[in-house]
């Protein structure tokens, strides 16, 4: 705090108080005028999206802030000032007593104003973040709901690749066995031309078909003689 000093009688402390008078309306000015830019940073803070540091609130609060606290220690600082010269009110009239009352009343006034606000403050900037975070949670949520519909959408997109796959393959097998089918049928087709050509083959076939047929025969009556046989054999 200011150190008091030993004031002179007459003039000087006329001096002293028109000095000091005007220091105090200079200070309580320019006080209105941050502590109303203080109020609205407030209630911008409330409506603020994004992050406060990012987007310069939260610098400008605490800049407003600073400049707020240093007005009103140089007004508390000139106030006791103006107290000192008030202990010698013989030299003073009683327009200036009531207005170094005045400036002391104001100062008071803007303290608790000060308090008052800086706790607004605070609150909308712990709702602001409070927000913020629910947002940065929400934005989350829904980043990582669209990483898994694309992940998703991604397992599906391969399973369709590989369908496709499987049915070209197939189509191409279907293709595979139609010209191997073809390929049989001409082969055949050739064999009859050429047995239809020569036929003594066909003769020299059907004998050898009917010797077989014969064969047959002769080795199921064999083979039914043995069996008449054994039974004969067994009963008897």
């Amino acid at each position: 705090m200011y150190t008091h000093r030993r004031l002179p009688r007459n003039g000087h402390a006329m001096s002293d108080y028109e000095q000091l008078h005007r220091q105090c309306r200079t200070l309580e000015n320019l006080f209105d005028t941050k502590l109303t830019s203080y109020s609205q940073l407030s209630a911008s803070l409330s409506r603020a999206h994004g992050d406060l540091e990012a987007n310069g609130s939260g610098e400008r609060w605490r800049d407003l802030e600073a400049e707020l606290d240093d007005l009103l220690e140089k007004a508390e600082e000139t106030n006791e000032r103006l107290a000192t010269i008030s202990n010698t009110p013989e030299l003073l009239s009683q327009s200036m007593l009531r207005a170094i009352q005045r400036h002391r009343e104001v100062f008071q006034d803007n303290a608790r104003e000060l308090k008052r606000t800086k706790a607004s403050v605070k609150s909308a900037l712990d709702q602001a973040n409070l927000l913020n975070g629910v947002r940065n949670d929400i934005d989350a949520y829904k980043s990582s709901t669209a990483d898994a519909l694309l992940a998703e959408r991604g397992r599906i997109e391969s399973s369709h690749r590989m369908t496709d796959d499987v049915l070209d393959q197939a189509y191409e097998t279907r293709s595979e066995f139609a010209r191997q089918r073809a390929s049989l049928a001409g082969i055949n087709n050739r064999m009859m031309d050429v047995l239809s050509t020569m036929p003594g083959i066909n003769n020299v076939i059907g004998l050898i078909k009917s010797r077989r047929r014969r064969d047959h025969i002769i080795l199921g009556v064999i083979i039914g003689v043995c069996i008449v046989i054994i039974l004969t054999y067994v009963w008897s």
